[in-house]
């Protein structure tokens, strides 16, 4: 792990693209008599298919982020941070329960005629800190299960808004006009509604509407931040953008040299602009766990629509270092050190397991796979929880790490080269990639570039070994795990919300 970075050349200026639009509340400070010290506040934002290059401090170009940039130069940034499968609910999954989505069974990315969510004995973080005497809302995406019994506030949530899964799951062409009844789209996808608790209160039928959606999840997740000052509360802000089709505040269009897909991040980097400022109006910062990260890497396909993973090799849809690693921020002040990285090993599945220990709640009753990164986050240079890590996608497992090493096991995989990216909406083909048994030292090739299998064949037998103990506890393709748990269903004739 390597502390001590300085953040000066990213640091934001003191009057910032924020400006751009106008605060949602204006409100004195509030000073409560007494907090909780061992009951901090928890923010977690995550974005959709922003990739690991597409914030400033991670190398952005094109578009500025001095909102993220300055969370970072007070907090920590994680230059190792995974998700646990490179798609939108496994991924959303393992981040609320701890666990790889295999153990749990949510996998891919649930449509609106899927049947299954979260099974009711799986714990929620948001489950665990109500217990805790948390307020609990949730704004934005999403996608862990449409049909009520699923929904967030079955799932420890008090409020909700926001869309049941993806923004592109509509009855709606690339181009932003609506489907003949025939096309299979249409045939798919019913009208995309926006729910407030469990009640559709407004559809998403134009791209006008998709953007007003950054927008809409920030004034409620700071009217929550508002609400609940006086505190705990667990705010989580899951943004459907940058998923495409992409949409921001007319404020921000034209904003980015990079086009839409950077007046988009701007427009976000703005959104956590404003959770901040609540967070300040009411004296919570040194009281609060801020956390941001992405759900998977960036759809490449889309072309000039989607972001970047430079210097990573590929993008989502794969478990190349591309698709599975993102960019992380935590910020705890007078907790988490200001302005240094980690490059030790972490994951989303670790957020539960963190906050479980630094809010003194109780840990998930069935077991979970994630690790504390609390000794990381006090700024212990030594402290390295996780060593290991699976990479699966769907049900196969595709590549283990091991410290340094991450072995590639023989798969086929979505590839995005040698192939022509779409343009302004529109995808591009996919290829496809195959690969034999591969190991590469990621310390020394990010990128993956080198395959030194040959070089090392010792490393390559021991993580095969790892695999095999991964495949008895989660299973492989066609091979069922010990540790597997069957996810909750619905029958087909579980409502869904309606007006």
């Amino acid at each position: 792990m390597t502390f001590g970075r300085s953040l000066g050349r990213w640091a934001a200026p003191a009057a910032f693209v924020a400006s751009a639009l106008p605060p949602f509340a204006i409100a004195t400070a509030t000073f409560p008599a007494a907090r909780d010290p061992g009951r901090p506040n928890v923010v977690v934002i995550l974005t959709d298919d922003q990739g690991y290059a597409d914030v400033g401090c991670f190398g952005a170009k094109g578009f500025d982020t001095p909102t993220l940039d300055r969370l970072a130069s007070e907090g920590m940034r994680f230059t190792n941070f995974y998700v646990a499968q490179a798609v939108c609910s496994a991924s959303r999954t393992a981040l609320l329960t701890g666990c790889y989505p295999n153990r749990v069974g949510i996998l891919g990315a649930l449509g609106p005629k899927a049947v299954i969510g979260l099974a009711e004995s799986e714990q929620t973080l948001a489950e665990l800190l109500k217990d805790r005497g948390y307020a609990c809302g949730a704004f934005g995406k999403w996608h862990l299960g449409h049909r009520a019994p699923f929904l967030p506030t079955r799932q420890g949530f008090d409020e909700f808004l926001g869309l049941p899964y993806s923004n592109d799951m509509w009855p709606v062409g690339f181009d932003g006009q609506p489907l003949p009844p025939d096309h299979w789209k249409a045939k798919a996808y019913p009208p995309l509604p926006l729910l407030d608790g469990e009640r559709e209160v407004d559809r998403i039928e134009t791209l006008e509407d998709q953007s007003t959606l950054t927008r809409r999840y920030t004034e409620r997740a700071v009217a929550f931040v508002d609400a609940h000052a006086d505190g705990p509360f667990l705010l989580y802000l899951a943004h459907s953008m940058p998923h495409v089709p992409l949409g921001c505040d007319p404020a921000f269009r034209g904003r980015s040299e990079q086009g839409l897909y950077g007046d988009v991040i701007m427009e976000i980097d703005w959104s956590v602009g404003e959770v901040l400022a609540a967070l300040d109006r009411h004296d919570l910062a040194n009281d609060t766990i801020v956390i941001f990260t992405s759900d998977n890497g960036p759809w490449l396909n889309f072309g000039n629509h989607a972001g970047s993973a430079v210097p990573l090799r590929e993008g989502k849809g794969s478990m190349w270092e591309g698709g599975c690693r993102v960019p992380c921020i935590v910020r705890w002040p007078g907790h988490v050190p200001a302005g240094t990285d980690c490059a030790s090993i972490a994951a989303t599945i670790d957020v539960l397991p963190t906050v479980v220990e630094a809010t003194g709640a109780q840990p998930p009753a069935l077991p979970i796979d994630g690790v504390s990164l609390m000794p990381i986050l006090r700024g212990d240079p030594s402290a390295a929880p996780r060593q290991e890590y699976w990479y699966y996608y769907d049900r196969q497992l595709q590549a283990v790490r091991h410290g340094r090493w991450k072995l590639h096991l023989p798969h086929e995989y979505r590839s995005y080269v040698g192939v022509e990216p779409g343009r302004d909406g529109w995808p591009g083909p996919y290829a496809t990639g195959r690969t034999a048994y591969e190991l590469y030292d990621l310390e020394a090739d990010p990128g993956e570039r080198r395959n030194v299998a040959d070089l090392h064949p010792e490393t390559v037998e021991a993580l095969k070994e790892r695999a095999e103990a991964a495949r008895n506890e989660l299973g492989d393709q066609g091979r069922p795990g010990a540790g597997c748990r069957e996810p909750g269903r619905a029958a087909d004739e579980t409502p869904t919300p309606t007006h």
